[in-house]
């Protein structure tokens, strides 16, 4: 598996990076801040070559221990919230002190689980990290602890790290952590212990060298680091598990700092498409000859162009665009339900918000959103 060739940062068009609290917050001083000054040089390198960065970033809830004098231990549910709501304020705030000077805007985006799993939200999640995105802006995501129960939790940055980098169709996304990479077996317990340079599939062998097959239910260490490696890598996205704490890490990576890379023999945006195609769809929407040649040339699909639509189905299901004649054209996520669907078919974009009431997408489908 070394002999693979390993992605190189300095490409990524699309990066996430992932940092845990160990990294970003001391037990005795808190903030790091001079690491994080330091982090912040190479997310303005990475922007400068013309990178879209993502900071998926946990830190929150220890911080705010701090200030509310909460002991260094399990905290009950309740207090973890407290804390979290008393660290995201001064979370967002040192990143946006770190990355001001360089010129770059921050925005902060909390999510839970059930966000990522419901197509709508997830859609509705899509689209506000794209427009941050197009508009220069990093984006701080976090886990919105204040109001998440433990049922509807990531339960560790590196699952929901994993998440947004498919969310957002990244290339690479970056674990920043405690270790230097993955290992044949635990090398604090086995001397002769490897670390591999890249891993081109995650085989069940593979799995077995971090510990207890991987369930889902863990929480941190090599076994959630692998099944965030699963999603990330069928999305499309390579990634890499690195040691965080040197200065410049994400320097240090391109230099060739030890890590391990977790490749994808995918492209974002055909993993995407082949997740769509995937689904059973929920309904039709029938198009006109202009609509047709309109996503044939790569455009969304508008209110416009819809002569009818068929079935029941929700904003961010899967529906079918059947042309003219009722030839299949291909699949797409809808932003509308059904009713509204109806109701907005054959008119212009800048009619919704008169039809509706509310102001609305312009599209029906995003060309992102759709198979043709």
């Amino acid at each position: 598996m070394a002999t693979l060739t390993a992605p190189d940062i300095r490409t990524a068009k699309r990066l996430v990076i992932k940092i845990g609290s160990a990294l970003l917050v001391d037990r005795i001083h808190g903030l790091r801040l001079n690491w994080l000054q330091a982090l912040a040089l190479d997310v303005a390198e990475a922007k400068a070559r013309g990178t879209d960065v993502v900071i998926v970033s946990s830190g929150s809830i220890a911080l705010g221990r701090t200030v509310l004098g909460l002991p260094h231990a399990e905290l009950p549910l309740e207090q973890s919230q407290a804390a979290a709501a008393v660290g995201q304020i001064r979370l967002a705030r040192a990143y946006e002190e770190v990355l001001a000077p360089h010129g770059i805007t921050t925005g902060q985006v909390l999510v839970t689980l059930e966000d990522t799993e419901d197509r709508r939200r997830y859609l509705n999640c899509r689209a506000t990290l794209e427009t941050l995105l197009s508009l220069g802006v990093v984006p701080i995501v976090n886990e919105n602890d204040t109001v998440a129960t433990d049922e509807i939790r990531f339960g560790d940055n590196d699952r929901l790290a994993a998440q947004i980098a498919v969310t957002v169709g990244a290339d690479q996304l970056i674990l920043l952590s405690d270790v230097d990479g993955f290992y044949s077996a635990n090398p604090k317990e086995d001397a002769s212990a490897t670390r591999f340079d890249v891993v081109e599939r995650i085989t069940p062998a593979i799995e077995a060298m971090a510990g207890d097959p991987i369930s889902g239910l863990s929480k941190g260490g090599m076994k959630t680091k692998l099944l965030a490696a699963k999603t990330a890598v069928a999305g499309g996205c390579a990634m890499a598990v690195m040691e965080g704490s040197a200065m410049r890490p994400l320097q240090a990576l391109a230099q060739g700092a030890a890590r391990t890379w977790f490749v994808s023999q995918a492209d974002p945006q055909l993993a995407r498409k082949r997740w769509i195609n995937a689904m059973k769809p929920r309904g039709e929407l029938r198009v006109d000859a202009g609509a047709v040649l309109a996503l044939q040339a790569g455009k969304s699909l508008l209110p416009a162009g819809v002569s009818a639509v068929v079935g029941s189905f929700g904003r961010g299901d899967p529906v079918a665009i059947v042309g003219p004649a009722g030839e299949a054209l291909g699949k797409g996520l809808v932003r509308y339900t059904a009713i509204e669907a109806r109701a907005i078919a054959g008119h212009r974009s800048g009619e919704i918000e008169a039809i509706l009431g509310y102001g609305g997408r312009a599209a029906l489908i995003h060309r992102d959103d759709m198979v043709i």
